[in-house]
Formats: structure tokens, sequence, C-alpha cells
């Protein structure tokens, strides 16, 4: 039953917004990757989730803000059954590690897919990037950080709407990046945004 509504749920996107995939930088893998894309709508992780071929997918969590999908049962159910998400605490306590969930995953082999920004943007334009994805990058130096942009699901579906409004939606996914030698925090955030927005008007094919 679960995996009947996994399913509904990529073919429902896949009708209303496309869905498409652009592998511009590197191929689908089912080694483990950290994936991370811009944010701005709430149809961004299940299409980016639709965008990739089933036996990516499968491996594949999303992480979602728990102050959000965790806050009624149905919202609950759609994330962790129907999308397999992991729900994370945006505002975690002092001394905790909010991190720790998607550590495990990538341990066991598993990839994750984050939105850096850490909250929906009102507009196109990419968000500064919170400090996580480099603590996982640092973490897991030997895993492929692969940028994602996603195009259109602001008009899709916009902030502080339930209006879905369908639009071809395109997912392109650019050069993988792993943290360089020396590299700091703010510079590696900054490379990562960069690398997303690259991919914005078409991107570059590597």
């Amino acid at each position: 039953m679960i995996a009947i509504i996994r399913r509904l749920l990529v073919l429902f996107v896949r009708i209303m917004v496309g869905a498409r995939s652009e592998w511009r930088g590197c191929a689908p893998d089912t080694r483990r990757r950290i994936y991370f894309a811009n944010h701005n709508s709430h149809v961004d992780t299940v299409a980016v989730m639709a965008a990739l071929p089933w036996p990516v997918r499968r491996l594949t969590h999303p992480v979602a803000a728990r102050d959000y999908w965790g806050t009624t049962a149905f919202r609950r159910f759609i994330a962790e059954k129907g999308l397999r998400a992991v729900l994370i605490d945006r505002k975690p306590l002092p001394d905790s590690n909010p991190l720790a969930p998607l550590e495990r995953l990538l341990e066991e082999g598993r990839s994750i897919l984050i939105f850096p920004e850490g909250t929906r943007s009102a507009t196109d334009e990419v968000a500064p990037f919170r400090s996580g994805i480099y603590r996982l990058a640092c973490r897991f130096p030997d895993v492929d950080l692969v940028p994602i942009h996603l195009d259109n699901l602001q008009r899709i579906l916009p902030k502080g709407s339930w209006l879905i409004v369908p639009i071809t939606c395109t997912a392109r996914f650019g050069k993988p990046l792993r943290v360089e030698p020396g590299e700091g925090k703010d510079a590696f955030l900054a490379r990562a945004r960069a690398a997303v927005m690259e991919l914005a008007d078409g991107g570059r094919i590597a």
C-alpha cells in the first residue's frame, strides 16, 4: 500500500509539473550522494524525487522540517511514508545534533536530498546557505555533493498558496563537488550556492 502511494505521488507530480531532469554535470548513480537544491515551493521535494530514476530514488531520502511536516498526522504520513523523508529540527536543542539521522543514512550507503537555504524563498533568488551542508561535507569527505536547480516551482506553488498551477518544471543536476583541502565554511557555502545558481539558465555541460 505504501509503495502504491509513493508511485501515485510521483505520477501526480509528473502529470502536474512535468518534473523533467537534465543531468548536466554528472550521470544518475546509485552510489551514496548528497543532493542539494534551491527551495521555493512545497513541491520541490517531490519534484526532485520524481526527476530521479527509480534505482536512485529508492535509495534517496529527502530532508524535511519537523516543525512543518510533523505538525499533523497527514503531513507526517506524506513525508515519512510517502517520500521516505527524514524530519529534522530547524531549531535544535543545545548540545544536540540535528544532522545525526542524516549521518546514519549516509553511513548505511544511502543518499540524501537537502535544501541548504533552510526555508522556502518567496522569489527566484537563491538565499545564502546554512552550515549543515558544510558539516556533512566535512563529515563525509569522500561523498559527492550534487547541486540541483529547480525551475518554475515558485510559480507552480508559491509560498503561502495551495493552488497548483501546471507548469513544466526542470531539475538540472550539476557537477559534483567536495570540500577542498583547507577550504573554510564560508568559502564552501558560497561555492555550493554558486554551483546551484550556475544551473539556473541552463547550466554548463561539464
